[in-house]
């Protein structure tokens, strides 16, 4: 039994959620997010708490199940409170700026690398060795800081890269003569 799945999301104050077959739709202060669940799984709408329930007790099911109420639970509290992901930059002469919308990395390379960044998600640098990436969808946020990092990922001997705030890179030591 999914101990996820179990527990009814609860719709936030402010937050209008319907069910339409499949297809769960939300609308808040920040946008409108839609999720289309899995046959195998039933959403309902009951007192302004979405309940998740698999079809039947098979394995697919099953495990589909917990995966669904959290995809849901993700766009009522994106729709509210929406995402952030942070990114900081480590290295001599690496650097972050705003060029407009587009986001202008200086990462060692003979050459800046410019993201453009995709609709729904916002860039900003506070510093020129951070990036904040928001907006309202969690896998696109998370997807936009993976493409951000992928540029140029902490190496294991300096550190020296762009790495989540709240990733710890593991040292190695270096040659010994």
């Amino acid at each position: 039994m999914s101990r996820i799945g179990k527990k009814p999301v609860s719709v936030p104050a402010g937050v209008t959620a319907s069910v339409e077959g499949q297809k769960v739709t939300a609308k808040g202060p920040k946008g409108e997010l839609h999720y289309v669940v899995n046959d195998e799984v039933l959403v309902k709408l009951e007192e302004n708490e979405l309940v998740v329930t698999p079809v039947d007790q098979s394995k697919d099911a099953r495990s589909k199940w917990g995966m669904s109420r959290t995809m849901i639970e993700n766009i009522l509290s994106g729709v509210t409170n929406g995402f952030e992901r942070r990114l900081e930059i480590n290295g001599v002469g690496y650097r972050a700026t705003m060029q407009g919308s587009n986001l202008q990395l200086a990462l060692g390379y003979s050459h800046d690398v410019v993201y453009e960044a995709p609709e729904g998600i916002t860039l900003a640098c506070p510093r020129p060795t951070e990036i904040v990436i928001t907006g309202i969808d969690k896998q696109r946020v998370g997807q936009v800081a993976s493409e951000i990092r992928s540029f140029r990922k902490p190496e294991p001997y300096k550190g020296k890269g762009v790495k989540y705030a709240e990733e710890r890179v593991v040292r190695k030591e270096g040659k010994k003569k």
